[in-house]
């Protein structure tokens, strides 16, 4: 069976190339933050060596470690994580999640409905 959440081969040298960069940070955390027009927006966030990674769920590709908050992961199930350079040259994370039920305009916030039970 394969990962849940996909890591590109570009997103996980980024991942590695960052954490090359820090002591003592052992990943980073993709997180759900409350904002935007659409209502929700991806963050991430360093996870600094002894937090407690017991609410997380761990994906891994190529040594490049990416933990998802598990209160958040029904909303990110099967989403690719990719690290792409657009015609200006702007770097960035970008997050193709096949969960998001709407996108404001620029981009930035998403929406995600709750699945019934």
């Amino acid at each position: 069976m394969s990962n849940p959440i996909q890591i590109t081969q570009e997103a996980a040298s980024q991942i590695q190339s960052l954490l090359s960069q820090e002591e003592d940070v052992v990943g980073l955390r993709l997180t759900i933050k409350a904002t935007g027009c659409s209502g929700n927006s991806y963050k991430m966030e360093y996870i600094k060596d002894g937090e407690d990674l017991g609410g997380d769920d761990v994906f891994e590709h190529e040594g490049a470690s990416v933990y998802i908050p598990k209160v958040h992961s029904w909303m990110l199930f099967g989403m690719t994580v990719d690290y792409v350079t657009d015609e200006l040259g702007n770097a960035r994370f970008d997050f193709t999640n096949p969960n998001e039920t709407g996108r404001c305009g620029c981009g930035e916030s998403f929406q995600v409905e709750k699945p019934e039970n």
